[in-house]
């Protein structure tokens, strides 16, 4: 008796016209620079060295978590791909790079092409917002370590910013302000969370109409990141931005941080700008403590800018001009030793 590798769960043809049937959706991405078309061994992505002075690469990787599991119950996968573009995407911009190219992995325990052609759609979309490149990935199956429906997707990201133009927070100097950019809600942290206090605590329902909410909870769980690569290169084009944070996992607490200088605190005042309603049913839902809050969660700020104070009047109007909705949230003081880095008033 033989057995076939499809027998054992793996379908290669299937596989293969998937890869043919998402080619369109791939080349709506290219930028100038891609060279070849995804199928084979690497991508292939040809930089202008021309265009700039000192080049520098950076690079990102991530996936969306548990969030995952919302796209499964609600059965709509067309949008986490845009998490997936978003997450990567905003840990580069935070250094000033634009991004160039973008690939992904996909992993299931039998390829379904439905979900994963929603997937790509989504990955393709926020390529699109992002200015980059869909150039290549993998979609991978593996009967046994996923059950049924379930999947997994991590992303790459790949983005070009000249040597002395990289941001790292070093120029960031007491005095400077804090402006935030409003996020579209969860973006895609904290969904464990999430999950035990609304699903499992609570035991709510992604189709379960909630009245702090405008729709079903699960639309609200699964309202794709924001991605500020334009509105950053915007700004970056005409302000010298002195340090950029992205209010990812660990929320403003930890985040911020990041990019302080040691002799730099962070001051954030509480009330200076609105708190979607999806934070504060959770925060009501589990009792969850306030500092718990600021760090599981971005509570309504996906980016913070450091910029200097007489420049603050200028960039909320440009950002008011890219439709974002931005608030000064806080600002730089001397820190004191035996003080942590970020406090909120």
């Amino acid at each position: 008796m033989t057995v076939t590798y499809k027998e054992a769960g793996v379908d290669i043809d299937k596989a293969d016209a998937f890869l043919k049937s998402i080619r369109p959706l791939v080349k709506s991405t290219y930028r100038t620079g891609v060279l070849g078309e995804i199928g084979g061994f690497g991508g292939l992505f040809h930089l202008d060295v021309q265009k700039y002075r000192d080049p520098v690469l950076v690079s990102s990787t991530d996936g969306v978590g548990t969030k995952l599991k919302i796209a499964v119950l609600m059965e709509r996968h067309d949008t986490i791909g845009v998490d997936l573009v978003a997450m990567c995407v905003n840990d580069i911009i935070v250094h000033g790079a634009a991004p160039l190219f973008f690939l992904d992995y996909l992993a299931m325990g039998a390829l379904a092409p439905g979900v994963a052609t929603q997937i790509i759609e989504g990955i393709s979309h926020g390529c699109r917002q992002a200015h980059c490149s869909l150039i290549g990935g993998e979609t991978a199956e593996m009967p046994g370590l996923y059950q049924p429906g379930d999947y997994d997707l991590a992303g790459f990201v790949v983005g070009v910013v000249e040597r002395d133009q990289i941001l790292d927070g070093s120029e960031i100097a007491v005095g400077h302000r804090l402006i935030g950019l409003a996020s579209s809600g969860l973006h895609a942290n904290g969904y464990s969370l999430v999950r035990k206090v609304l699903l499992e605590g609570r035991g709510y329902t992604v189709r379960d109409e909630i009245p702090e909410l405008a729709g079903p909870l699960g639309e609200e769980l699964l309202k794709p990141t924001r991605i500020y690569a334009e509105t950053a290169l915007n700004l970056l084009r005409d302000f010298p931005l002195r340090g950029i944070s992205h209010i990812t996992g660990g929320g403003l607490t930890d985040n911020l941080p990041r990019i302080l200088p040691r002799s730099c605190q962070a001051v954030i005042h509480r009330g200076s700008w609105p708190i979607p309603p999806i934070f504060s049913l959770l925060q009501k839902e589990g009792s969850i403590a306030e500092s718990e809050m600021l760090r599981t969660f971005n509570n309504g700020i996906g980016l913070v800018l450091a910029v200097e104070a007489e420049l603050v009047d200028d960039i909320l109007q440009r950002l008011q001009a890219l439709q974002e909705q931005a608030y000064v949230i806080g600002e730089i003081v001397a820190r004191q030793d035996g003080t942590p880095p970020l406090v909120y008033v």
